[in-house]
């Protein structure tokens, strides 16, 4: 891949920062778990600790629930897809909003879904109201896929108002919603609102993941959904990969039992949000000046809309090959092949040093001003 090869400083993919991943506490957590039980390495169940340690943790956010809703993932993605395998019927109707992480375009891909699509608020997050209307006109999709918190690829965080607004739809309508929540601890204000399931627990589905806030390699996420559905999800899974990362599911209990995970979390957001502020204030020095961007509130990212004449994807290979900087062109999120978004892109401040954003944000401004000139 272009963008992640040796040499060019990347600010493409969403990488949570390697240096920062606590190695030397997991591997005592490791230790632990294997010295404490033999079947540490072996075949076998969701491992229950952990489950009650999720419905712990999700109550820092808010959220009430019970482990026997906890559905333990191999990651994330796992649980877009299986959710998406139990939900969705090949042919029929998902809705989403017009930019829209590749991982679920990907996932929904094979079932060759119509696409409902909403716009997006750049500052409150999806139209709800359009949603609505959809809806009212007699548009019934099996799901509604949303990134309430930290906005993949638009950084922006849904207002309070618009998640009572959806889930209140997805009540009247009966529609299940997929919330794929995994920058819901990476928030950077001192309080962050509650997550979609925080306001129901029979048509909100949530996913989580330990990607972001431990490291990806662990490969253990979660579900919260209603229990009727936890013995469809496993006999699912069974199919695709019949255990999930029994050592990991037992090292993270461990982790979080000695009590590292809270003042991990605190970290994570003092170190993320420096390297959020460095490159919001690297933008505003070096980027033309009609540029726009917002400061997200929460995730790792910042999506910045150019001039409209700005053609990102040339603007990518111009970066490539005359400043070794990389970074993910808008339209790559575009639903449909669209081109709404061929002058904007999506930036990763997490995988970066302070000074490597600066330097870096400099030399994609060089190249921003310079096709400018020409």
């Amino acid at each position: 891949m272009e963008v992640s090869r040796p040499g060019v400083l990347s600010f493409a993919l969403g990488l949570p920062a390697a240096e920062l991943f606590p190695a030397a506490a997991y591997a005592k957590a490791i230790a632990q778990a294997i010295s404490a039980d033999q079947r540490a390495m072996q075949y076998g169940p969701p491992f229950e600790p952990l489950k009650e340690h999720i419905a712990n943790l999700m109550a820092l956010r808010g959220v009430e629930c019970k482990s026997e809703q906890v559905f333990l993932t191999t990651g994330a993605q796992q649980g877009i897809s299986l959710l998406s395998q139990l939900l969705l019927n090949p042919g029929e109707r998902v809705m989403v909003e017009e930019m829209t992480y590749t991982g679920f375009q990907q996932v929904i891909e094979r079932y060759q879904p119509e696409i409902l699509t909403v716009p997006t608020n750049i500052e409150t997050g999806m139209e709800v109201d359009v949603a609505q209307e959809l809806l009212e006109w007699g548009e019934r999709p099996d799901f509604i896929y949303t990134v309430t918190d930290g906005h993949n690829p638009l950084a922006v965080s849904m207002s309070r108002t618009k998640r009572a607004h959806l889930v209140g739809l997805a009540k009247q309508y009966r529609i299940p919603i997929i919330e794929d929540d995994p920058y819901g601890f990476l928030y950077y204000q001192d309080t962050a609102i509650p997550p979609l399931r925080a306001l129901d627990d029979q048509w909100v589905l949530y996913v989580g993941s330990f990607s972001k806030i431990l490291a990806p390699a662990l490969r253990v996420g979660w579900i919260i959904a209603p229990e009727a559905l936890i013995m469809s999800l496993a006999s699912i899974k069974e199919a695709s990969d019949i255990n999930t990362s029994t050592l990991s599911q037992r090292a993270i209990s461990s982790y979080i039992d000695a009590g590292y995970l809270n003042t991990h979390l605190q970290m994570l957001r003092s170190e993320y949000r420096a390297r959020r502020d460095a490159m919001l204030h690297a933008l505003d020095k070096h980027f033309p000046g009609d540029s726009q961007w917002h400061e997200p509130t929460s995730g790792v990212f910042i999506w910045v809309e150019l001039s409209k004449e700005v053609d990102t994807s040339k603007a990518l290979k111009m970066a490539l090959e005359t400043e070794r900087i990389a970074f993910i062109p808008g339209e790559a999120f575009c639903i449909n092949n669209g081109r709404q978004a061929s002058h904007c892109m999506r930036l990763n401040f997490s995988n970066a040093s302070v000074e490597s954003i600066e330097e870096g944000i400099a030399r994609l401004g060089r190249v921003l001003n310079g096709m400018r000139k020409s």
